[in-house]
């Protein structure tokens, strides 16, 4: 088991859930890779999208449906201050994971965390375990409770 999918089921099982992350046949990169590897609708999959503060360098992590975009002008009244696509290198510097394999839960430094209300509308969505090949089943009101998110109309 790699490190990063082994901190994501720590996280899970330190929150009292008994999830087993599911490793698919195919990578889980994109949320429609996702949809298709779990059978389920696109907005049931969790997208982890994060953004770099200009002013201060910290990343705030945005999740949401898989079809729907992050709109950069509610994410940065969310902040509270100008947000830019967070690159590679510091992604995998505070959340430990890689690009197309970021969770919402198990990061090296935990960041602010917003959630998409159209998460709210199923029983299950599903969420990348910390490897391309890995994601998890969640009921979005443990999601919500597990990451500390602030559920927030940020999409376009």
């Amino acid at each position: 088991m790699s490190k990063s999918l082994a901190r994501v089921t720590a996280a899970l099982r330190a929150a009292g859930l008994t999830i087993t992350p599911v490793e698919t046949a195919t990578e889980t990169r994109t949320a429609q890779q996702a949809a298709d590897a779990a059978g389920v609708h696109l907005d049931q999959i969790v997208k982890s999208i994060l953004f770099a503060g200009e002013t201060s360098g910290r990343l705030f992590l945005f999740l949401t449906a898989g079809g729907n975009q992050v709109a950069a002008d509610r994410a940065t009244a969310l902040a509270g201050e100008p947000l830019g696509r967070a690159d590679i290198a510091t992604v995998r510097a505070v959340t430990g994971f890689a690009i197309g394999g970021v969770a919402p839960v198990g990061h090296l430094t935990p960041s602010p965390t917003f959630l998409d209300p159209r998460l709210m509308d199923f029983p299950t969505v599903w969420a990348a375990a910390g490897t391309p090949r890995h994601i998890f089943p969640i009921a979005p009101a443990d999601l919500l409770r597990i990451t500390a998110a602030r559920t927030a109309p940020f999409t376009a």
